[in-house]
């Protein structure tokens, strides 16, 4: 037995072992399966008010199933319709459905009428409804000669419809002759009746062509009134009244509903001014839910109306003169509805059972039985049955008692019909679900296992899981009536086969399922809130995990619908791209992710923001003389509240096209009190502003010119100053053409000396900015003053500045000048002041011209240059810096003004004393012996003094860089050369060389020089050649701790081999030969020759050492090093010290600052590697 899907479900009370589920046999619905012997039952009837279109063939469905298949035969109000008789009329093959055909020929009126439609069997017989069958009707309205109306202004007008009666009613509305719906408001409003009612008239009101509309859905076609015509006279004085009801009449009506239709009340007044209408219900509410106004609130509407809306209701029509109320006493009705209809039952032989028609209605409907469509009164007796009511009894039932039984529900407002069969089978258990069903269940929701089953007896259900497992129990597990095993909270060990089992005394029948539970869907990354600006990019992303059985499809969303079918909208896997975002692209964008079991969704808001739009509908009011309003309407914010308005303003008459600003008002307000200039031709315009910046521009407000004014303000920044000794120049900022405040823009320029008792001398010059006076006395102060006015008048009385005539050059020199001198390079000079008179102009400072006139060493003279220094305001002393030491010194003073100089002081000399000497110029260490070296030097270029004698340092340094002993020495100032001797062979020796005077030591050089190679510890290496002082670079690592030791040892044996490993190594190292014909002869591929530009090595390197020479420390050609660039750190060692040897290693370069090209016999110059790295080669 097959039970419907039941929305309330079952479990097993508790204590009971196995979870079984006992079925009584009073069951809210059962279908029995169509291979089994059963009485038909109607599945499809036309409805009970059936309207037809009358252009198309008439169809009365009527559809049944049974065992066997039913026959079907029709009544037409009331008695037999035979069909065969009718060539118009034919039934559906297998089926009791009509076909009228009224297309070819026939009337659809001739077959209106009540149908009924009986399906019957050997089992018994099912009938369907009365069918009332109407055609549709659309007439016309009836002709009618309507008056004009004629009424004065202010009085309530109702225009009436009164459309033809039609099946179905038609749909009222009205319009013009144009088709277009004529404009309702609270004064004027259509009835539910189709009438138009006017609460008062207008002039407006006035027109020829209004027009009721009639429109019938049935049919699809519209029928119109005649149109009406009505003329508003405008009256002198329109009397104000109380309101009135136009409809309902009187103070009370009585309104009757039936049940679950939709209640609808009306009230319409009239009045002057338009009242208003309110709504009420008496000892009660007004239900929330299902309350609706309509109609401008003349019309409440409660939809799926009950007995308990019974009641009264009030509507009250409220104007400023007063209020009435009208009572309307609403009865709900109600046609008959089930409370339980009867439902088919399924017994065996020698069962009880019973079929209930529970109905109810107001009136209480009365309930009748039929048997076969035949009432029950007249039918053969069955002893199983017994009726009581609304309820048929039946006991010990046999095959004999199948039969269809009709429960008829009627009162005065409808009738309920409902088929009901009782079938008596004897049946063994079935199961109708399919075997081996798959179910797939998300973890942690419900999984619900079907068993459908049939049988009769009612078979009992148990549940078991795995293969021995035992009946399932309630503790975990809901049993439903109609089989289905359900578990609330499935979990990953609910995964397995279930086998559901039904049993009664006829057999018993079993089905297995299998349950598979899946991972949940879950969006792991959900799309976040965004804000962006109009033309942005903006990515939502939406990353989902998801069961690796399951495959997801990702969908996106806008606002629940589809996304706009746009190029700018992309998605790839995980994120949903908007690019150039526009205002329509706000609003709510939702991840969905699907698969076969589950869905979720995650959503995210866009707000698509900009700088707000511009204002716009400027207005000026309130123009007075000085101020003027501006008001206007803010556009759009676009979703960024406005802050703030910037006004700005143009003057047309004076600066055409140039804006400035006016004032800036808070974001809330949209007017603005202007405070005006005279004489200016204003426009105005209004700009927004969000927290994303400013909108454009509004269009410009209309011009408004103010009344020309005397000036407001003075010229400004007025000075006198003088551009020659005798005049007085009186310059002035002009004030613009805003600040004119009118035509004819003057100044008047006044002055006068300050310290004298003369009147103000005035002039009205033009719309310039300088006047000039001439004649005055030199640098005497003047009092100034520059006042606008224009046509209409002056501007307020000016301020006063005072100004001085033209400057005259100095006529006096400072006196008492004398030098006290602080040191070898600076001195300070003293000077007493000139007289004020003297100075003739403003004073500036004074001036000391200085220079170096003759050498105290060489007592020759020489010219050199000036030098100036200027001490600003009074000051009467100076310090002269940067003197050279030793020197004689020649200096004057003079005063100084606006105009110039004074004439000079007497010259003053001083002496320098001696200071320290700078660096010898020049240091150079020539012929290296094996245990000498000789240097020689050019004296300080500034010996500051007289140099009393040279000090040299020097000390060894070993090859780990390690510093030897240091040792001095004096050398007499007269000397430029001097050797050192008993130095040890082939060492490297650090020099520090510096001057002395009286002072002090001067700056020291340094340099580093190498001692020669001992020929007789190196045999086999070949000689040096040596010529016109200049060596041959060579790259030589310090063979005295390794090589040359090995070389020694393995003279006598291995000369020949020792001095082919050496020519190999030097050759690889970057050495030379030492006969440079046998280079040429035997070019070694490997060795490129050097740059003829630079001197310096091409492109050749090796792979031990291929470390650059670093910066500053190669030593140019012409042997001479600078003490700038010498250099005392350690860190260059062995690498940044660059000198030049012979090819057997004696050292014959020079250091100089200076890179020059020197002839040189048989080779040409280079730069040398350091000597350490050169001797390193070897090992």
């Amino acid at each position: 037995m097959q039970l419907k899907k039941m929305p309330r479900r079952k479990r097993l009370s508790a204590g009971r072992a196995p979870l079984i589920l006992f079925l009584c046999q009073m069951i809210s619905a059962l279908d029995v399966p169509l291979d089994l012997v059963q009485p038909p039952t109607i599945t499809q009837q036309s409805p009970k008010d059936y309207i037809i279109d009358p252009r198309e063939n008439i169809v009365i469905q009527c559809e049944a199933k049974g065992k066997p298949p039913p026959s079907f035969s029709w009544t037409r109000n009331g008695t037999h319709f035979d069909i065969d008789k009718d060539p118009l009329v034919t039934m559906k093959p297998g089926s009791g459905t009509l076909t009228i055909n009224i297309m070819s020929e026939g009337k659809a009126e001739t077959y209106e009428g009540v149908y009924q439609c009986t399906a019957r069997n050997e089992r018994g017989a099912a009938i369907s409804n009365n069918i009332v069958v109407r055609p549709s009707r659309s007439p016309l309205w009836t002709k009618e000669k309507l008056e004009p109306i004629i009424l004065r202004n202010g009085q309530s007008l109702i225009l009436p419809c009164r459309p033809p009666l039609g099946l179905p009613p038609p749909i009222i509305f009205w319009m013009d002759n144009s088709f277009q719906r004529l404009p309702q408001s609270e004064r004027v409003s259509q009835g539910l009746n189709g009438d138009l009612y006017f609460s008062n008239v207008l002039p407006e009101d006035t027109r020829e062509d209004y027009i009721c509309y009639a429109r019938f859905n049935h049919t699809q076609t519209i029928q119109q009134k005649q149109p009406i015509s009505v003329k508003v006279i405008s009256a002198k004085s329109n009397r104000e009244r109380p309101p009135t009801f136009l409809t309902p009449e009187g103070n009370a009506s009585h309104k009757e509903e039936l049940r679950g239709n939709v209640l609808s009340l009306e009230c319409i007044a009239e009045g002057l001014p338009t009242p208003i209408i309110y709504w009420i219900k008496e000892d009660g509410t007004l239900p929330i839910n299902r309350t609706f106004y309509r109609n401008f609130k003349k019309t409440l509407q409660i939809i799926q109306v009950s007995e308990a809306d019974s009641g009264n209701y009030q509507c009250i029509a409220k104007n400023p003169l007063g209020a009435i109320h009208h009572t309307i006493s609403v009865t709900v009705k109600a046609a008959p509805y089930w409370i339980m209809a009867p439902q088919n039952l399924v017994l065996s032989p020698g069962e009880d059972g019973r079929l209930t028609c529970g109905a109810n209605g107001s009136p209480k409907p009365r309930i009748s039985w039929l048997l076969n469509g035949v009432p029950v009164e007249i039918a053969p007796d069955d002893p199983s049955r017994k009726i009581d009511g609304d309820t048929i009894i039946f006991s010990n039932v046999q095959e004999r008692s199948s039969a269809v039984y009709q429960c008829n529900a009627s009162n005065e407002y409808g009738y309920l019909l409902a088929n009901a069969f009782v079938n008596v089978l004897a049946e063994p258990p079935r199961i109708l679900t399919s075997a081996n069903t798959l179910y797939q269940v998300i973890a942690d929701r419900p999984a619900l296992l079907d068993c459908a089953f049939f049988g009769s007896p009612l078979p009992t259900i148990e549940w078991f899981k795995g293969a021995k497992g035992s009946a399932l129990r309630e503790d975990i597990y809901v049993l439903h009536e109609n089989g289905t095993l359900e578990i609330p909270v499935a979990q990953k060990d609910s995964t397995g086969t279930y086998t559901c089992v039904a049993r009664n005394k006829l057999g018993m029948a079993k089905n297995e399922v299998h349950l598979e539970i899946k991972d949940a869907t879950r969006i792991i990354k959900q799309p976040e809130y965004a804000v962006m600006q109009r033309g942005g990019t903006v990515s939502f992303e939406c990353k989902v995990k998801h069961d690796h059985t399951l495959i997801p499809t990702i969908t996106w969303l806008k606002d629940n619908g589809e996304l706009p079918n746009d190029g700018r909208f992309t998605v790839d896997k995980d994120h949903l791209v908007v690019a150039d975002v526009r205002d329509d692209d706000g609003g709510t964008y939702t991840c969905v992710a699907n698969t076969t079991l589950d869905n979720v969704s995650a959503s995210a808001v866009l707000s698509v923001v900009d700088v707000p739009n511009p204002p716009f509908d400027l207005e000026l009011t309130d123009q007075l003389d000085k101020s003027v309003q501006l008001s206007w309407t803010p556009g759009s914010d676009n979703n960024s509240p406005i802050t703030k308005f910037i006004i700005e303003y143009e003057d047309a008459m004076h600066e055409a096209g140039l804006w400035h600003l006016q004032t800036e008002v808070s974001g809330m307000q949209t007017t603005a009190q202007l405070k005006l200039s005279p004489y200016v031709n204003y426009s105005f315009r209004v700009m927004a502003v969000n927290s994303l910046g400013r909108s454009l521009p509004s269009e410009a407000s209309e011009q408004y010119l103010t009344k020309a004014a005397e000036p407001d303000t003075n010229p400004t920044a007025v000075e006198g100053l003088g551009s020659e000794p005798d005049n007085l120049v009186i310059t002035w900022k002009p004030l613009n053409g805003f600040e004119s405040n009118g035509p004819g823009l003057q100044y008047k320029v006044s002055w006068r000396q300050k310290d004298g008792d003369d009147e103000w001398t005035s002039v009205v010059v033009a719309n310039v900015s300088k006047y000039i006076v001439s004649g005055t006395p030199t640098f005497v102060p003047y009092l100034i003053k520059v006042q606008a006015l224009n046509d209409v008048g002056f501007a307020p009385e000016p301020a006063v500045v005072m100004g001085h005539s033209g400057e005259d050059l100095p006529m006096v020199a400072p006196g008492n000048v004398h030098v006290n001198v602080v040191n070898s390079t600076l001195a300070e000079v003293h000077w007493d002041p000139v007289p004020l008179k003297s100075i003739r102009g403003h004073l500036q400072g004074y001036r000391i011209y200085y220079w170096k006139a003759q050498s105290s060493s060489k007592r020759n003279r020489r010219h050199l240059e000036k030098k100036i220094l200027t001490f600003q305001g009074s000051k009467t002393h100076g310090m002269l810096p940067g003197l050279e030491p030793f020197s004689h010194y020649t200096l004057n003073v003079r005063v100084v003004n606006g105009k110039g100089e004074g004439p000079a002081s007497p010259d003053r000399v001083f002496n320098t004393p001696e200071g320290v000497p700078s660096a010898p110029s020049s240091l150079k260490i020539v012929n290296p012996t094996l245990d000498s070296l000789t240097l020689e030097w050019d004296p300080p270029s500034r010996p500051n003094g007289i140099l009393t004698e040279y000090t040299l340092k020097y000390q060894p340094i070993n090859s780990t860089h390690e510093l030897g002993p240091l040792v001095d020495l004096k050398i007499p100032a007269n000397k430029t050369r001097w050797t050192l001797k008993n130095l040890n062979f082939s060492t490297r020796y650090k020099f520090y060389f510096y001057a002395q005077t009286a002072a002090g030591s001067g700056s020291q050089i340094t340099e580093e020089a190498v001692t020669a190679v001992d020929e007789g510890k190196t045999a086999g290496i070949p000689p040096p050649d040596v010529g016109a002082g200049k060596a041959m670079a060579s790259r030589q690592v310090d063979i005295a701790t390794q090589g040359w030791f090995i070389g020694l040892m393995c003279a006598v044996a291995l000369l020949i081999l020792i001095l082919l490993i050496v020519c190999f190594i030097r050759r690889n190292k970057g050495g030379k030969y030492p006969v440079k014909e046998k280079e040429d002869a035997h070019a070694d591929p490997e060795i490129q020759p050097m740059k003829e530009d630079d001197g310096t090595f091409g492109e050749y390197s090796d792979a031990e050492d291929h470390k650059p020479l670093k910066k500053g420390s190669r030593t140019p050609s012409d042997r001479t090093v600078k003490k700038e660039d010498s250099d005392d750190s350690l860190v260059d060692y062995g690498e940044g010290v660059n000198g030049q040897f012979n090819e057997d290693g004696s050292f014959i370069g020079q250091y100089s600052g200076k890179k020059e090209k020197e002839p040189a016999e048989g080779n040409e110059s280079s730069e040398a590697p350091s000597p350490v790295n050169a001797m390193n080669s070897f090992v």
